[in-house]
């Protein structure tokens, strides 16, 4: 199978489950806050899951990450040790693991006295539940995405997205409550790492099991996973901690605000995410091969790809959260709006970054990426800490754009250092982008006034997107015959 052939499959396969992951996400969200829960307990229960996410990253580690690098480095150099590898990994992952759940429970009670929510202990109580199975899921995601079995990784998540809304929605419908909803995500997860599991078996037991493990090859998956592990601590500074904080400064409502306008911006990342989880694996195959001019070309199609979504995304966010979420989430949660509306500039970078992260893991710039993503990381926990109290929640979803952005940027020329990107092709494909945006902003203004329901609402964004569309293809931006090519 060729290159691009490949990277096609991939994206097919991880954007079709995306789309199945968001259906079951945005069912969730709509029943969530349409049907059963109020703004405080549904901030309660995204509250949890952000102070359960710094405990699932000191469970992992970034072990997950550093044998997914070894495995993708052994299947090309030496596939007698690709078993070592996962069995060592996983043995190292399960020692951390069980610290850290012990480590937890302990500290639990500690942890519901900080926020003073006497309603936060009854979920904190099956925290560990949710720690263990979801510790199990990523890994099996990412050790999928290692071996090159992307459609696997897909599958993965497909069980869990929908072993998530049966339960959610079964909990709830018999009255649990926050709890139920939070057990829902737990049994989806439990689901989605026994599935993997068993895939995961299989594709080891194909390779060669009597070779004994490659002296140093467990200190090394230790040592790597180490930068790693500051990268992904640097992830949760961006991700959940600016949710502790609205939780701590302000109200379980407000939480459920900011939570639910995250929640929105993360719909529209879904061709990103296929797109950067299913290219950053062939970074690290052809640096091994030195095929380097190849990999900046694949990056930089991938770049302009992202630039021409995710640019006008901004736009339409901008102009449409406000009537997007009083008529599809109701007007109890019009809070959320301004907070969406600050997180529009976060969407295009996290775009962006969905085709740069993972990818400089694979190029051996981890330990690079982790600075600069924990340097940024701590600059926002400062301007977390200044805006929050000053502006609210809008504040914090302010804080993460900036800071974002500011990493991004960073690791965009981490990798011109590994693979030489042509700047003046990027540039004129800013440009192109930018004045494909600026007519199709122009015809979504033009129809604001008119949006008085969610079916106009939809009638206006899908507006936005013809005119987008006929823009695109006249512009050459978007060449059809080379669509029709990879669908």
């Amino acid at each position: 199978m060729s290159r691009s052939a490949r990277i096609a499959r991939g994206v097919k396969a991880t954007f079709g489950a995306e789309l199945l992951r968001l259906a079951a996400r945005g069912g969730i969200t709509l029943l969530l806050t349409r049907v059963f829960l109020s703004p405080d307990e549904y901030g309660l229960v995204f509250l949890s899951i952000a102070i359960f996410s710094f405990a699932t990253l000191f469970g992992t580690l970034g072990i997950p990450k550093s044998a997914a690098r070894y495995v993708t480095e052994y299947r090309e150099t030496d596939e007698g040790q690709v078993r070592n590898v996962v069995r060592s990994s996983i043995a190292i992952n399960a020692v951390v693991l069980v610290v850290v759940a012990v480590a937890f429970v302990a500290l639990s009670d500690t942890i519901a006295a900080l926020y003073d929510e006497p309603r936060l202990e009854p979920l904190l109580a099956v925290g560990v539940c949710y720690i263990v199975v979801n510790v199990a899921h990523g890994y099996l995601q990412i050790a999928f995405q290692g071996f090159g079995r992307v459609p696997l990784t897909a599958a993965t998540s497909t069980v869990s997205s929908v072993g998530q809304f049966t339960f959610i929605v079964l909990f709830l419908s018999l009255g649990f409550g926050a709890l139920g909803a939070l057990a829902g995500y737990i049994v989806g997860y439990l689901l989605s790492a026994a599935f993997g599991a068993f895939f995961l078996y299989r594709i080891v037991s194909t390779y060669p099991g009597d070779r004994e493990t490659e002296p140093g090859l467990r200190r090394r998956i230790l040592e790597y996973s180490i930068p790693l592990t500051a990268s992904q601590g640097g992830n949760v500074l961006y991700k959940r901690v600016d949710t502790l904080m609205v939780g701590f400064f302000m109200t379980p409502a407000a939480v459920g605000f900011y939570e639910l306008a995250k929640q929105v911006s993360t719909f529209v990342i879904a061709p990103a995410d296929s797109l950067g989880f299913t290219v950053a694996p062939t970074f690290g195959e052809d640096k091994s091969a030195e095929r380097l001019e190849r990999a900046a070309r694949v990056y930089e199609r991938s770049f302009e790809y992202i630039l021409l979504v995710y640019l006008p995304a901004v736009v339409g966010v901008l102009l449409l959260a406000e009537p997007g979420i009083r008529f599809v989430f109701g007007g109890e949660y019009a809070g959320a709006a301004p907070v969406l509306q600050a997180f529009a500039v976060y969407v295009l970078f996290q775009a962006l970054d969905k085709i740069t992260n993972d990818s400089l893991d694979y190029l051996g710039r981890a330990t690079e990426r982790a600075i600069g993503k924990g340097v940024t990381g701590a600059l926002n926990v400062c301007l977390n800490l200044a805006l929050i109290p000053a502006i609210g929640a809008a504040g914090a979803a302010l804080s993460t754009s900036i800071c974002y952005g500011l990493m991004v940027t960073y690791n965009v020329y981490l990798i011109d250092r590994e693979i030489d990107l042509d700047y003046r092709r990027l540039v004129r494909s800013v440009a192109k982008t930018s004045a494909v945006t600026a007519v199709m902003t122009v015809a979504v203004f033009a129809l604001q006034p008119f949006v008085s329901s969610v079916v106009s609402l939809l009638a206006v964004v899908g507006a936005g997107v013809l005119v987008w569309a006929v823009v695109s293809v006249a512009s050459g931006l978007i060449d059809p015959n080379e669509v029709k090519a990879h669908i």
